[in-house]
């Protein structure tokens, strides 16, 4: 199918090779050339939308992904692909959801509303098998998700908008931490570590600004000064004057979120000007793209010495496992599969098509306006529930009359009232090309920050 040439790094739960989250999705950039143009002509057509045989006992039922395939975060697609199919191989593997096949498909919104509103509703005009989506992602959310809602079919996504944070719209989940959230880590973990005075370098998209208020505040309000704010237009050929500024400010780390090539450059100039000092990056930066252009332009031991990265941590679960072995077996689909091995951006969407289908399955029905409030039945914990870690343990148990909770590849997904699910997080160093685990931040922390 698709997915970018992006070399393989070492999982931080252990798991394997990883990709960030980028992020949270929406927040990750990528060059077309970095992925297989012809692969996603292939994947667009192959995948396809409508089933002949809609709603018919035994047609195949439909999962969307919608988010971007192309452009320039086509990353956002990616990571979902990564999910998907996988998840789709144990289901079907497992006899299906009531006797239906399911299927991803494949929903190109090039990460510009202009063109994400045609597509989606094309989408739904046209594939009456539709039973879920993946995404939006946060640079297409604000347009779309309206229009999903109004269709009354529930949404899984991994975009970071602070605007869901309060979400009170029935359809929509998400299943990975709001930007901010990320913005708060990196603040506490720079306090922690006793930097007082830091620099913002994040590029100026929405996907990367997002982090920046609660980052902000949170460093502000934990003693920290922000003594330079810099919002940069992507993909310049130098940062040299923006570095300088920087520099004369004295800070003690520089804060950062953008594509791999502007933070590359930025980073070279930063070297260049004679100065290395402590980078900490958004879960955007802990990608194999990022990582592997500025290792380039820091050198592998300034990068062990000076960079960290923040993202949302999870053990290894038995659904990890399981999540990587179907990942593996579906390389026709995920050609990096590797890349993504044990990556909170590929569990996630993972889980959400698990969680759709099991909430089908305790719901008796494929029809998402009945099955949609079954998703909190079978994520929350609960006297007497019998944990489950896959699709086919879990189908066994409702088929036994037993009440579950799904503990997937990412862990358990609690969702809070406002249909927000999230735990701790991890920081990461880059080390001979590997990521590896230098604390955690755990959620309880998390929820004591100052806002």
């Amino acid at each position: 199918m698709l997915f970018g040439r992006v070399k393989a790094t070492q999982s931080p739960n252990g798991s394997g090779l990883r990709r960030r989250r980028a992020h949270r999705l929406g927040s990750l950039r990528v060059p077309l050339s970095l992925l297989v143009a012809g692969a996603v002509v292939a994947t667009l057509c192959v995948v396809g939308f409508a089933d002949p045989v809609a709603g018919a006992s035994g047609g195949t039922l439909t999962v969307a992904m919608d988010a971007a395939f192309t452009g320039g975060t086509a990353i956002d697609g990616i990571a979902e692909a990564a999910g998907c199919f996988p998840a789709v191989r144990v289901i079907n593997e497992a006899g299906g959801v009531l006797g239906h096949k399911i299927k991803c498909s494949v929903v190109d919104t090039r990460g510009d509303p202009s063109d994400a509103i045609p597509a989606t509703e094309k989408m739904l005009a046209t594939t009456s098998t539709l039973v879920g989506v993946l995404g939006p992602e946060s640079s297409t959310a604000t347009a779309i998700v309206p229009i999903i809602t109004k269709a009354h079919i529930p949404m899984i996504s991994q975009n970071g908008l602070s605007l869901y944070n309060r979400n009170k719209d029935p359809y929509f989940w998400r299943n990975y931490p709001p930007d901010d959230v990320g913005g708060e880590a990196l603040a506490y973990w720079a306090i922690h570590k006793g930097l007082k005075r830091g620099a913002l370098f994040f590029d100026n998209t929405v996907a990367a600004q997002s982090s920046v208020p609660g980052l902000i505040r949170t460093y502000e309000k934990l003693g920290g000064k922000i003594v330079a704010n810099l919002k940069v237009a992507p993909d310049s050929t130098s940062y040299g004057s923006e570095i300088h500024r920087i520099l004369q400010a004295k800070p003690q780390v520089i804060f950062t979120e953008s594509d791999p090539q502007t933070d590359a450059t930025a980073f070279r100039n930063l070297i260049e000007l004679g100065k290395a000092i402590p980078i900490y990056g958004t879960n955007a930066t802990v990608i194999p793209a990022w990582l592997k252009d500025v290792t380039k332009a820091l050198g592998k031991a300034k990068m062990a010495k000076y960079y960290r990265g923040v993202e949302p941590y999870a053990p290894t679960f038995p659904g990890t496992k399981i999540f990587n072995k179907a990942l593996l077996a579906s390389t026709k689909q995920v050609s990096t599969a590797k890349t993504w091995i044990g990556q909170e951006y590929a569990t996630t969407p993972f889980d959400g098509v698990i969680i759709l289908a099991l909430a089908m399955t305790e719901a008796h029905s494929t029809n998402p306006v009945v099955f949609n409030k079954y998703i909190l039945k079978v994520t929350a914990p609960g006297k007497g529930k019998k944990i489950v870690y896959s699709y086919s343990a879990g189908v066994k148990a409702l088929k036994a009359g037993k009440k579950i909770q799904y503990i997937g590849a990412s862990g358990p997904t609690i969702f809070n009232k406002y249909h927000d699910a999230f735990g701790e997080y991890g920081v990461y160093r880059y080390v001979n090309g590997n990521l590896k685990l230098a604390g955690t931040i755990s959620a309880a922390t998390l929820a004591k920050l100052p806002s």
